[in-house]
């Protein structure tokens, strides 16, 4: 058993591809990553539930997974199709865009022993609707969650070019106990959903209350995380560091989703889990690539 407590990453595991460097990726993973830094030191472990190919790339991805302590066991190989690439850009405002390759080894996620093992047992999970383009990932997804009923289940809605619809956003919301988005896809959400209000917050109490979440969280950039509650909105100081040479935004979403299921599993007051989000994310955006090494300072809030 790989820890303690274990949190996982359900979904897509590839290549950033920059224009100058390739880069571990794909959400489930980067939030598995980022749990791992955070929870081994109190003995839990972040476990990555995805597929790569039998290629070298999937060769890179098992090697990068093991070279940080972690385990892969649960990274399956697929004899077919190809480890997943994504080509990352920037728009006009410097947020990341994204290229996804299609027909990859991670569309094709099997709900085999291994991952049924890990779902009864695991205390988080996080999941997006990328992985579930593809109806055997998709299936796969909703399986692992229907067994892992104990454990909290994120739902990072994480909207990708075409990748999504209705139908997957709804399912997601009704398989999930937390609901992570952040301000640009809230009002898509709300009109995929047909939500009722006029605004962010208006918005966001619809959705706790049609899906019976145990609360959303809203991610805004430099602003700041939020934690909505049925009862409670709580919201922690922005956090900003020094940017680094070829910083990026990719990843910094991840690592938030990380430390609040790291906090919510320790059963952390909701202003310390919010604390731990905004400088895990405010980190990563000021590092190049989605999963940098977190500094001693924000591994020492975790204590």
């Amino acid at each position: 058993m790989a820890g303690r407590f274990q949190i996982v990453g359900l979904g897509e595991a590839l290549f950033d591809v920059f224009p100058d460097a390739q880069v571990l990726g794909g959400a489930p993973l980067n939030v598995a990553v980022h749990a791992h830094q955070l929870a081994a030191p109190r003995g839990g472990a972040g476990i990555v539930v995805s597929r790569v190919g039998q290629d070298a790339l999937g060769d890179q991805v098992i090697a990068e997974l093991q070279r940080r302590g972690m385990t892969t066991e649960h990274v399956q190989r697929d004899p077919d199709r190809d480890t997943g690439k994504v080509y990352v850009g920037s728009d006009a405002r410097g947020q990341p865009t994204f290229e996804i390759a299609s027909d990859v080894a991670w569309d094709w996620v099997q709900f085999d022993f291994d991952a049924e093992e890990v779902a009864q047992r695991c205390e988080a999970v996080c999941f997006g609707t990328l992985a579930q383009r593809n109806a055997q990932s998709r299936n796969t997804i909703y399986r692992f969650l229907d067994t892992a009923r104990r454990a909290f289940r994120m739902f990072d809605v994480n909207l990708r070019q075409n990748f999504y619809d209705r139908a997957i956003v709804q399912r997601s919301c009704e398989s999930s106990n937390i609901v992570k988005l952040n301000d640009q896809e809230l009002p898509v959400v709300a009109k995929l959903l047909a939500l009722p209000g006029d605004g962010p917050e208006k918005q966001i109490a619809a959705l706790i209350k049609r899906y019976a979440l145990r609360m959303v969280v809203l991610t805004r950039g430099a602003a700041g995380t939020v934690i909505h509650t049925p009862t409670d909105r709580v919201q922690g100081e922005p956090v900003s560091y020094p940017s680094a040479p070829g910083a990026d935004a990719v990843g910094a979403g991840d690592a938030c989703a990380a430390a609040i299921l790291l906090g919510l599993v320790q059963r952390w007051p909701l202003e310390k889990v919010v604390a731990l989000a905004n400088h895990a994310g405010a980190f990563v955006a000021s590092q190049p690539g989605a999963t940098p090494a977190l500094p001693e300072s924000i591994l020492k809030m975790v204590g």
